[in-house]
């Protein structure tokens, strides 16, 4: 049995010719960068997370970026965020001349340790990055306290997350500022690189607007330093398409996760993802924990299960932070989570058939 791993070609072939009739559209208009899909796609957007504005972007990365500045962070401010998610996380902090100030994680969730957060914070803190990894939201309620209490901005990297909700609001509204990404491989993707920020202030809407176009505030004016972070209009139109039946995606994917829980919760030696109090998760990854995790991914390759390692280094003991001399005390839950987290294929159109053959192999796998 060959199992797909994200499900990416099966999306296209199901609604391949409502892609096709809006990518014709776009071509029929020659209007190729930024234009009508892509104001159609903000407006979409912005309801559907209930925020005031959303405006659209090139990449994740570049959302994060964009969030950054218009936040106004500068060179030497200080940015607390998780120890354990993908790179950009902090990339985007670092590339402003910022300093990533690394939390440890819940081993549970595999969130940044809220009950941390507080010692990190010092006179040069300009903010919080939380992370929603896997589409687990963190104790939003507990972080918007803190950045409160100490006059922070909270962002949120929601690259994982679009759909997912914490105590009835869906992430990208859940705090000052949050982005995401629409990676071919995320939720909700495209066929190529896109982004998204979400927020409620007006004067960030026209800055962010700016920013991501050279900081143009019309043709040839531009009022700040900003950067080429435009969404392409072929993007556009195809996340339209897609966003008109994200709801069902959304559900398959939540209904396949809880298959994998209710076929995996009793099995020793495998750990399951915690998911926050108030969160429902739209499951980005699935991803599990296992002691044995190199020889089991070995094993299931040869009954041809496809598996992912997300991730496997600790952000602050990647290379391109050598530089921070982070101490391992900072970072030493993410350390155990990386020798043992891989992620097992999770898609709206994975079938009840593959979940139980990938828990079957599992099972035999360990000899229960």
């Amino acid at each position: 049995m060959m199992i797909d791993f994200a499900g990416i070609k099966k999306d296209y072939l199901t609604h391949q010719k409502k892609i096709h009739f809006a990518i014709q559209r776009v071509l029929d208009s020659a209007c190729f960068i930024m234009g009508d899909e892509v104001k159609k796609l903000e407006e979409n957007l912005k309801n559907y997370v209930g925020s005031k504005y959303a405006l659209t972007c090139s990449n994740g990365t570049s959302a994060l970026i964009l969030s950054l500045m218009a936040l106004g962070i500068q060179k030497d401010d200080e940015i607390i965020t998780s120890s354990f998610s993908f790179f950009a996380s902090a990339e985007a902090i670092a590339i402003l001349g910022a300093k990533p100030i690394f939390v440890d994680i819940n081993p549970k969730t595999f969130l940044i340790d809220e009950t941390k957060i507080k010692q990190a914070i010092t006179k040069k803190t300009k903010a919080i990055l939380v992370v929603s990894l896997f589409g687990n939201i963190p104790n939003m309620e507990k972080i918007n306290s803190i950045a409160k209490e100490f006059g922070l901005f909270v962002l949120e990297d929601g690259a994982q997350s679009f759909g997912a909700m914490y105590q009835g609001k869906k992430s990208g509204n859940l705090c000052d500022i949050s982005t995401t990404s629409f990676f071919p491989a995320k939720p909700l993707g495209c066929f190529g690189d896109g982004g998204a920020i979400f927020f409620n202030d007006e004067n960030l809407y026209e800055k962010i607007y700016a920013l991501r176009s050279h900081g143009q505030i019309k043709r040839y004016t531009h009022e700040y330093l900003g950067i080429n972070a435009r969404l392409d209009s072929l993007q556009a139109a195809i996340l339209n398409v897609k966003l008109s039946y994200f709801s069902e995606i959304l559900q398959k994917r939540q209904e396949n996760a809880q298959k994998y829980q209710e076929k995996l919760k009793d099995y020793p030696e495998i750990f399951l993802q915690e998911i926050t109090k108030d969160c429902k998760s739209n499951y980005a990854q699935f991803s599990i924990l296992s002691k044995n995790r190199d020889s089991l991914i070995a094993y299931l390759k040869t009954k041809q299960i496809p598996t992912a390692i997300h991730y496997p280094i600790p952000i602050p003991k990647q290379k391109a932070f050598s530089y921070l001399n982070v101490e391992k005390k900072y970072f030493s839950q993410a350390q155990k989570i990386t020798q043992e987290i891989f992620s097992l294929p999770l898609h709206a159109y994975l079938s009840d058939e593959e979940i139980t053959y990938i828990t079957q192999c599992i099972k035999e796998f360990k000899g229960i």
